[in-house]
């Protein structure tokens, strides 16, 4: 048993790169209160984790780093462990949450002004509550997700982390999402949410805000999983469109 290598029992991957694996950054929020509810506000764990599984199953380099670094936390009602239940069927991320190591990453995230975002071959923004909060018109993440759109590489959003594409300019002082086709946290899934609390979550939406800077918004549907992708845009309509959108991520890195 003692010659047994560590790595010899994982599952062989046909690759194409085996040398050099993609490396991709994934950005989640930072904790923070809700303005509209006082409730504390994070990432949602699926949409981290999720994709995070996809692309460790293809040996890809991570990176998971928040628009000011340190510490940050999933949404309670997206915990599998919170006694609310609400997620309770998310093994995937009932996973990472019992794995050390991830939990390590998730104590010391480093801040988006610190990294060298041409080092990392594709972008994604995960969403949740918090980035209702604090994506939207953030200097770092919106001058990240230009460079990486700019650069044609992959640069995807999910669910409520599409806020972020919201105001993004390109460097000829055109709206990156006017025009594209894109999907979100749609307006009828706010309406299931506002309707669950007894009062409206979030401060905008994002469907109405895409449609007025003249993006193409779809949705597939309440909870329904979608995502599309228009050029090097990879979108997402919410949690569940978590596996779909790393699916097109993987393919745009022909990977």
């Amino acid at each position: 048993m003692s010659s047994i290598q560590s790595g010899d029992h994982h599952e062989v991957v046909d690759v194409t790169r085996a040398g050099r694996r993609p490396h991709v950054l994934m950005v989640v929020a930072n904790p923070g209160v809700s303005s509209t509810l006082g409730w504390p506000v994070g990432f949602w764990a699926a949409e981290l984790f999720h994709p995070l599984h996809d692309f460790m199953a293809r040996r890809y380099d991570v990176t998971i780093a928040s628009p000011e670094g340190g510490r940050v936390e999933a949404d309670a009602l997206s915990d599998p462990r919170d006694e609310s239940r609400w997620s309770a069927d998310d093994l995937i991320s009932m996973g990472a949450l019992s794995t050390p190591e991830i939990v390590a990453r998730l104590e010391a995230t480093p801040a988006l002004r610190d990294l060298d975002l041409d080092a990392f071959d594709a972008l994604v923004v995960c969403g949740g509550q918090g980035p209702m909060f604090q994506f939207r018109g953030h200097p770092d993440l919106e001058r990240a997700i230009a460079r990486c759109f700019e650069a044609e590489r992959p640069t995807a959003a999910l669910c409520h982390g599409t806020c972020a594409l919201l105001d993004v300019r390109l460097s000829d002082g055109s709206l990156l999402i006017e025009g594209r086709t894109m999907t979100g946290f749609a307006n009828v899934e706010e309406d299931y949410g506002d309707a669950a609390v007894g009062q409206r979550i979030m401060p905008f939406r994002i469907e109405d805000e895409a449609r007025g800077r003249g993006a193409n918004f779809i949705q597939a549907g309440l909870f329904k999983a979608f995502a599309v992708r228009d050029m090097n845009l990879i979108t997402g309509q919410q949690q569940y469109s978590a596996h779909k959108v790393a699916e097109l991520v993987i393919a745009a890195l022909g990977d």
